[in-house]
């Protein structure tokens, strides 16, 4: 598995979920091991297979062309 985005619990689970939709088979994970697991806030990593990591870079962070 790659990392693929780090960052607050409530932006991973939406981005696991919308990786799902492409058929990408993503995980997420605590930063630190302690902490409130229903913090919204709390610091995740989302990580995807090493195989999909280029499609999903292309789905959610390359620019689109003619895109406003």
């Amino acid at each position: 598995m790659k990392l693929f985005y780090t960052g607050p619990l409530v932006n991973a689970e939406l981005l696991v979920m919308m990786l799902e939709k492409h058929e990408i088979a993503a995980t997420q994970e605590f930063v630190e091991a302690e902490g409130d697991e229903f913090d919204l806030n709390r610091m995740t990593k989302v990580l995807v297979p090493e195989p999909e990591y280029d499609r999903a870079y292309q789905l959610f962070y390359a620019e689109k062309d003619g895109e406003l």
